[in-house]
C-alpha cells in the first residue's frame, strides 16, 4: 500500500515539474517572436523611409499631388465650417462665446472660399497640367523658302515637347513601381502590427497609388494619340517643304539661265563696244535689267494674289509718291540720263548747287545719284579754293539745276582763253599776231581733234558755226587794250595748256620793244616848297 502511495506521489511531482518547464518555454518563445516582430517593423519602417526619400526626388509629381491633397483638405475644412456656421445660425439662443465662434467661422469661411477660387483658377485636378500634352499648333502655311525654316522649327519644338512628355511618363512609371513597393511593405506592416498604427498610412498610399495609376493610364492613351497627331503634322510639313524645295530648285534653274543669257550679252557688249564709258553704262544697264527680271520672277512666284497687291499699290501710290517724291524724281532722272545719254560715266561736268559750282569727273551713276570726283580747275582756283572732294548729285537735279557737260558724246575738247592787257601806245596788231601764232602752235593738235569730233556730231545735232581755229579778240579797256586769245584744249587738262600759253605770250610781249604789258599803276608827284624863316617877335616890337 505504501509503495502505491509513493509511486503516485512521484508521478504527480514529475507532472508538475514538466508543466513548469513548458510554461517557461512558451514565455521564451513568445518573447522571441515579439522581438522578431519588432525587428521586422523597424526594418519595414527603414525601408519605407528610403522609399520616401526616392519618391521625394520626383518633385514634379509629388508637389502636384501635395497641391491636390491640400485642395481637398481645404474643401473638407470649408464643408465642416459651413455645417458649423449653419448649426450656430439655426440655434435660437446663442451665448457670447458661440457668437464669437460664429463670427470667427464666417471670417474663416471667406478666407477659405477665396483660396479655393484661386485654386480653381490653377486647375487643381490631380496632375492636370503634368498629364496634359503640349498643344499642337495649326499647321503653318509654307508658301515661300523662309517658311521652310518656320516649319522645321515647329517640328523640332513639337518633337521636344513630345520627348518631355514621354520623359514625365517614364518618371511616373518609376514612381508607381516605388509606390507599389511601399504598398507591399504596408501590407506586411498591417499584418504584423498589433496596434494598427499603419492602417491610415496604408490607406493613404493605396489611394495615392490608384491616382498615380489613373494618371499613368491617361498619359499612355494621350501619348499614343499625340504621337499619331504629331506624325500626321510632320508628314504634312515635310510635303510642303518638299514642294517648296522643288519650286525653289526650278526657280534657281530659271535664274541661272537668266544669268547665263546676260553673261553672254555682257561678253557681246564687251566685244563690240570699245569705248570705255559706253561699255560701263551698257554694263550697268544690263545689270539693272538682269536684277529686275530676277525680282519679277521671284515676285510672280511667291505673291499668290498679284492683282490684289497691284490694287493696294495703286491706292497707296499717291501717298508714296508724295512721301518719296525726291526718290521717284531721282529714279526718273536716272532713266533720262541713261536713256537720253546726256551724261556718261567719265564725263567732266559742272553742277551748280546752293550757290556753289562744282567741276569734276563722273565716277558712277546709280539709281538715285551721280558720284563726282572734284578736280583742280579754274573754278576750284577762283571760286572754291579747294578740290578733291567726292560730290554726290541727286539725279533729279537734271530737271531743276544747271548741269554743264564739258565732254558730251565724242567731244573731248573745250574753248579756253588767256586775257592780257597792253598799253594804248603799244603795237596792238603785232601783239595780236604774236598771240595768235603762240596759241596756234600749242593748240594745233586739239584743233584737228575737234574738227573730226564736230563732223561726227553733225549726225545728231544741227551745227552752224564749226570754226575750230584759234581766235584773237581785242577790246578797249580803261587802262589799255585787252588781247583775248581763245583756243581749243583738252577738257580734262585746261589749266596745263593755259599755264604754258600764258607764259609764252608774256615772254613774247616782253621781248618786243613796241609792246608794253599794262597793269594798274600809280604815280606820286611830290612838289618841294621853300622853307619859311622862323617868326621873330623882336622885329614887331
Amino acid at each position: 500500500m505504501m509503495i502505491k502511495i509513493l509511486s503516485i506521489l512521484l508521478l504527480i511531482s514529475s507532472v508538475l515539474f514538466a508543466n513548469e518547464i513548458t510554461a517557461e518555454e512558451l514565455k521564451a518563445n513568445a518573447e522571441l517572436k515579439e522581438r522578431q516582430r519588432v525587428t521586422k517593423v523597424i526594418e519595414y519602417v527603414r525601408t519605407l523611409q528610403n522609399l520616401e526619400n526616392e519618391i521625394s526626388k520626383e518633385k514634379v509629381w509629388t508637389k502636384s499631388y501635395a497641391s491636390y491633397m491640400t485642395s481637398l483638405d481645404v474643401r473638407n475644412s470649408l464643408q465642416k465650417i459651413k455645417k458649423r456656421i449653419k448649426y450656430l445660425k439655426n440655434k435660437a439662443k446663442k451665448n457670447l462665446s458661440q457668437q464669437d465662434e460664429l463670427n470667427a467661422l464666417i471670417s474663416k469661411e471667406r478666407i477659405l472660399a477665396s483660396q479655393i477660387e484661386k485654386l480653381k483658377k490653377k486647375n487643381t485636378a490631380p496632375f492636370s497640367k503634368i498629364i496634359t500634352p503640349p498643344s499642337i499648333e495649326d499647321r503653318p502655311s509654307i508658301s515661300n523658302p523662309f517658311d521652310i525654316f518656320a516649319g522645321i522649327s515647329l517640328k523640332k519644338t513639337l518633337t521636344s515637347g513630345y520627348n518631355d512628355y514621354i520623359k514625365r511618363k517614364d518618371e511616373l512609371t518609376d514612381l508607381i513601381i516605388i509606390l507599389e513597393k511601399e504598398k507591399m511593405i504596408y501590407n506586411e506592416l498591417t499584418s504584423i502590427d498589433v496596434d494598427n498604427k499603419y492602417d491610415i498610412d496604408s490607406s493613404k498610399k493605396t489611394k495615392q497609388l490608384e491616382r498615380f495609376k489613373t494618371a499613368l493610364d491617361t498619359m499612355s492613351v494621350t501619348a499614343e494619340v499625340y504621337q499619331k497627331r504629331l506624325e500626321i503634322l510632320e508628314i504634312n510639313i515635310n510635303k510642303d517643304i518638299e514642294v517648296q524645295v522643288i519650286k525653289l530648285g526650278k526657280i534657281g534653274v530659271v535664274i541661272l539661265i537668266v544669268f547665263f543669257v546676260f553673261f553672254i550679252l555682257r561678253l557681246f557688249v564687251k566685244k563690240y563696244i570699245t569705248d570705255n564709258e559706253r561699255f560701263y553704262m551698257a554694263n550697268k544697264f544690263i545689270t539693272f535689267i538682269n536684277v529686275t527680271i530676277i525680282i519679277l520672277i521671284l515676285f510672280f512666284n511667291y505673291i499668290e494674289n498679284v492683282s490684289y497687291l497691284v490694287t493696294i499699290l495703286g491706292f497707296a501710290s499717291a501717298g508714296i509718291a508724295i512721301a518719296m517724291k525726291d526718290w521717284f524724281m531721282s529714279i526718273l532722272g536716272w532713266l533720262v540720263i541713261v536713256i537720253g545719254g546726256s551724261i556718261h560715266v567719265g564725263d567732266r561736268i559742272r553742277v551748280d548747287m546752293d550757290g556753289m559750282k562744282y567741276v569734276g569727273d563722273v565716277m558712277d551713276i546709280s539709281l538715285l545719284r551721280m558720284t563726282i570726283l572734284e578736280d583742280i580747275t579754274l573754278t576750284a582756283i577762283m571760286k572754291n579754293r579747294r578740290a578733291g572732294r567726292i560730290i554726290f548729285v541727286p539725279n533729279n537735279f537734271v530737271f531743276t539745276r544747271m548741269i554743264a557737260n564739258y565732254t558730251h558724246s565724242s567731244l573731248k575738247t573745250v574753248w579756253d582763253g588767256v586775257h592780257l592787257t597792253i598799253t594804248f601806245d603799244s603795237n596792238h596788231k603785232k601783239a595780236m599776231h604774236l598771240a595768235k601764232e603762240i596759241v596756234k602752235k600749242y593748240s594745233k593738235g586739239y584743233t584737228d581733234i575737234t574738227r573730226k569730233q564736230l563732223n561726227k556730231l553733225r549726225n545728231q545735232y544741227s551745227l552752224k558755226n564749226t570754226n575750230v581755229e584759234p581766235r584773237i579778240f581785242s577790246f578797249i579797256e580803261p587802262n589799255g587794250i585787252s588781247i583775248d586769245s581763245w583756243y581749243l584744249t583738252n577738257a580734262y587738262a585746261t589749266l596745263t595748256l593755259r599755264s604754258v600759253i600764258s607764259v609764252e605770250i608774256v615772254d613774247a610781249f616782253n621781248a618786243a620793244d613796241d609792246i608794253t604789258i599794262a597793269y594798274p599803276t600809280q604815280k606820286l608827284h611830290i612838289q618841294s616848297e621853300p622853307k619859311q624863316p622862323p617868326f621873330n617877335t623882336n622885329e614887331i616890337l
